[in-house]
């Protein structure tokens, strides 16, 4: 497989591939002097900033290390310093991907491409010259306009068909004899805002997005005495018998039966004791709902003030109040005492000269609550008319708005995380400093509460309620910023939830070691978006089929779609009997009509008809369409190619 990038995500991508998948990979790299690289002063300042935090937790805790736990959602097996691979590889420089460079990386005999590049038309242009090199090529390009990039994976598709390549065919992965010559086009902030979201909501990112949902595989820790674990919606692992023992070899291959287990039956779950499990388990939210409209009252609401609205509440109690005098005064009937009061209001009713005195001091009230009525009218309607006037103006966060989630920053990776939580409804305040960036309409479009300021500024943070909010993410491009951000967060709040993007996975880990350290409490995850991005482009590498990979301690588990027709392991069988231990087992049926099922793929995982509790009596036919987890082992008898062992140990 060939990876042609200038940035972390090249290295990323690269280990993903040899590391969990025992892919082969060639490099297509700038050189040295050319290669892109974050801001000097920008990683300088934020480097700085953070030595001064380590030396301060340091000095406190009397550790050098500063480490609560590693991070368990940190880089794969395979991944080395800075996310390089752990062993060596062919690299090809080039200042671009040209067809000379593309020609000497073996494209023409490479089962798969993978362009990331950060400039949109360098990966158009390299794909292009690499589907003309190679029809049967598997063709994965990193784009950010998603209207762009599907007519472009049309057009490619497109181009391989006519070559005489099977686009949409089943086979997967490298080396193996039907060719998928597929083209899919990812966003490294599509694929990274769904763990993003899930990290601030459920504390990780091992998510599988699909069906409109989130799924996480999370470790359930050992049951006490006389407890059974909750299995979530299925367990797909069980924990080496060794992961609670300092000593022990955690998930080592020559653990034996003490290792963990992958896909287990019923009967060795209920066998396992002493043993922690992974379950799939859907995301869900603890804090505050986002609210409905509030129709025709909350219209009104927004129109004017609380101050405004109890003003008027205010002038129609006492015009209630008057008409009810009136009627005791004069006898008249309720309909008749309310018209006469409302004339005496408008300052339209005749003098009541030669009547009672209680009806001409009723008269007088009614007309100094008239003289009220001007202005509070008139304060009516200039409000009214600055609310329309700034419709346009991002909204301002509530008061009493608690359980929140903070998001700093605005700009690809933001504007798609903040897509996430709405569509999990969860009420989020955004800050921005830039009142130009591009998340400020979507903000705007989906009523959402901005804050406009730099972040570093005192005040910023707490007009954003960052002391009721249930997280808070640091997304901006700058880890200086995020940094600061965090770190500021922290002194109003100890205990809250941070995640925090940076460029680096060193830094990114020492970050978060030492925060853990400094707030062992509170729950911190620090992470780089090639980091969270590598996986769905190394599973779109490998075919359409796989949606991502969870890791289990040393090993992995693949997540898949699959057509049943054509898999004798799966066709005519229930799903109980279609499920094989420690090979695969099916999650779920897309119910949709086969004329009109989406492509269900690491680029588009969303579809509406997936059903995920399916009995064990149900039998997979051959037009069904299936989700499962698998081994790399049982995913490859599944294709029909041979399994490809892992390098090393």
């Amino acid at each position: 497989m060939v990876v042609a990038g200038d940035g972390a995500l090249t290295h990323r991508l690269a280990a993903e591939l040899r590391g969990v998948y025992g892919e082969r990979v060639i490099l297509v790299v700038p050189p040295a002097q050319r290669s892109a690289r974050p801001p000097v002063v920008g990683r300088t300042r934020a480097t700085a900033l953070f030595d001064r935090v380590s030396a301060a937790v340091n000095r406190a805790s009397g550790n050098g290390n500063g480490a609560a736990g590693g991070n368990a959602d940190a880089a794969g097996p395979a991944a080395g310093r800075g996310g390089e691979p752990a062993g060596p590889e062919g690299v090809v420089e080039a200042a671009e991907p040209s067809e000379e460079a593309l020609g000497e990386a073996g494209v023409e005999r490479a089962a798969a491409l993978a362009l990331v590049y950060d400039d949109d038309e360098t990966n158009i242009r390299a794909a292009l010259t690499a589907r003309r090199l190679n029809p049967r090529i598997r063709l994965v390009l990193r784009l950010y306009n998603r209207r762009l990039g599907q007519h472009i994976e049309a057009l490619l598709d497109q181009a391989a068909a006519l070559a005489g390549a099977p686009p949409r065919s089943g086979g997967a992965g490298a080396g193996g004899d039907a060719y998928d010559a597929s083209t899919t086009v990812l966003s490294d902030a599509d694929t990274a805002a769904p763990a993003l979201a899930a990290t601030a909501v459920a504390g990780t990112s091992k998510v599988v997005p699909t069906d409109g949902l989130m799924l996480r595989a999370v470790e359930r820790p050992l049951p006490g005495p006389g407890q059974v674990a909750d299995p979530g919606l299925c367990t797909l692992a069980l924990l080496s018998a060794t992961t609670n023992d300092p000593a022990g070899s955690e998930g080592s291959e020559g653990s034996g039966d003490q290792g963990p287990q992958l896909l287990p039956d019923e009967r060795a779950v209920a066998a396992a004791t002493g043993r922690g499990t992974v379950v799939l388990e859907n995301v869900s939210y603890a804090g505050p709902e986002l609210s409905a409209g509030g129709g025709v009252v909350g219209s009104f609401g927004s129109l004017l003030s609380r101050r405004l609205r109890w003003s008027f509440a205010g002038l129609v109690a006492c015009v209630l109040g008057l008409a009810v005098a009136s009627m005791l005064v004069t006898g008249e009937k309720p309909l008749q005492a309310t018209y006469l009061t409302l004339l005496d209001l408008f300052a339209i009713n005749d003098p009541a000269v030669g009547q009672p005195l209680g009806r001409q001091i009723l008269q007088l009230c009614s007309g100094m609550i008239g003289l009220l009525l001007l202005p509070v009218l008139l304060a009516a309607v200039l409000e009214a008319l600055g609310t329309f006037r700034s419709g346009s103006a991002p909204r301002k966060p509530p008061r009493g708005l608690s359980g929140h989630l903070v998001l700093l920053g605005l700009g690809k990776i933001g504007t798609r995380v903040l897509a996430q939580l709405r569509e999990l409804r969860i009420p989020v305040v955004c800050v921005e400093a830039d009142p130009q960036a591009r998340g400020l309409a979507l903000a705007r479009r989906l009523r959402v509460p901005v804050v406009l300021g730099d972040v570093t500024q005192e005040g910023v943070l707490e007009a954003a309620k960052i002391h009721r909010a249930h997280a808070f993410l640091a997304l901006t491009s700058e880890d200086t910023t995020n940094l600061e951000a965090v770190l500021y967060a922290r002194t109003v709040r100890p205990d809250l939830r941070v995640v925090l993007r940076l460029y680096d996975d060193d830094f990114a880990t020492a970050v978060y070691r030492t925060l853990r350290a400094a707030h062992p409490g509170a729950l911190t995850r620090s992470r780089s978006v090639s980091h969270l991005a590598a996986p769905a482009f190394a599973g779109a590498m490998m075919g359409r089929q796989i949606l991502g990979a969870i890791p289990v301690e040393r090993r992995v588990l693949l997540v898949a779609a699959m057509d049943v027709g054509g898999h004798p392991q799966l066709e005519g069988r229930t799903v109980g009997e279609a499920f094989r231990a420690g090979a695969w087992r099916v999650l779920a049926l897309d119910s949709s009509p086969p004329g009109r099922r989406q492509v269900l793929s690491a680029a588009a995982p969303h579809t509406p008809s997936l059903v995920w509790d399916l009995p064990a009596t149900y039998v997979l036919k051959a037009d069904d369409r299936v989700l499962l987890a698998a081994t790399r082992r049982g995913l490859a008898e599944l294709m029909g190619r041979p399994h490809r062992r892992r390098p090393g140990p």
